[in-house]
């Protein structure tokens, strides 16, 4: 599966909170001044090359609609930030998320006991 683009993975968010779409529908979700029709068109049409969503056909118009969920498109994005900046090392993330202090020790211990207990 292909990564997502800043818009692509904001219109998909649009499925994810509201289900099955028009494009129509989804230029109405922007403030003024709205992305055109035909630039929205275009890139659900590029989510669906990529097999992030499907379509029904309602005559001359499309209802396009999720295929592949949140917590999908989460996962492989964490995988893939791993794999490229952390060598596929969890606990190089980890690790780099301590030395930072993005995450202190007793947050770290937290997530070692929920980890255990979810194990179990």
């Amino acid at each position: 599966m292909k990564t997502l683009s800043a818009r692509e993975e904001e219109i998909m968010g649009y499925f994810w909170e509201k289900g099955p779409l028009f494009v129509k529908e989804i230029v109405e979700f922007y403030d003024e001044p709205r992305p055109h029709f035909n630039t929205l068109s275009t890139f659900v049409r590029g989510l669906e090359e990529k097999g992030y969503v499907g379509h029904r056909a309602f005559g001359n118009s499309y209802q396009y609609y999720a295929l592949v969920s949140r917590e999908d498109v989460k996962k492989k994005t964490l995988r893939g930030v791993i794999s490229k900046y952390f060598n596929n090392s969890y606990l190089g993330l980890v690790s780099s998320l301590v030395k930072e202090e993005d995450i202190s020790l007793d947050e770290l211990k937290d997530l070692i006991r929920e980890v255990e207990n979810a194990n179990r």
